[in-house]
């Protein structure tokens, strides 16, 4: 298979989803940053913070990786 056959200009996913794939998974991870970091400081203002600051720069890769890896064809069932 050449690079030609798997990577595509072409989206597989509307940007619309790869948004709400992406929010719903920081979501989650702000949650398990949360608790992890509260665990490590015993502090609920320090957790909060790390949790926020951390996950909404993450938020930011996530979806531009989402959206590079929605050019590659590899991997992608066809109809």
């Amino acid at each position: 298979m050449s690079l030609r056959e798997l990577v595509t200009w072409r989206p597989f996913q509307r940007r619309r989803r790869a948004v709400v794939k992406t929010l719903c998974y920081r979501l989650f991870m702000v949650l398990i940053t949360v608790g992890v970091a509260f665990f490590v400081t015993g502090n609920t203002a320090d957790a909060i913070s790390i949790g926020l600051v951390t996950n909404v720069a993450k938020t930011f890769t996530y979806y531009g990786y989402e959206r590079v890896w929605d050019h590659i064809a590899w991997g992608v069932a066809s109809d």
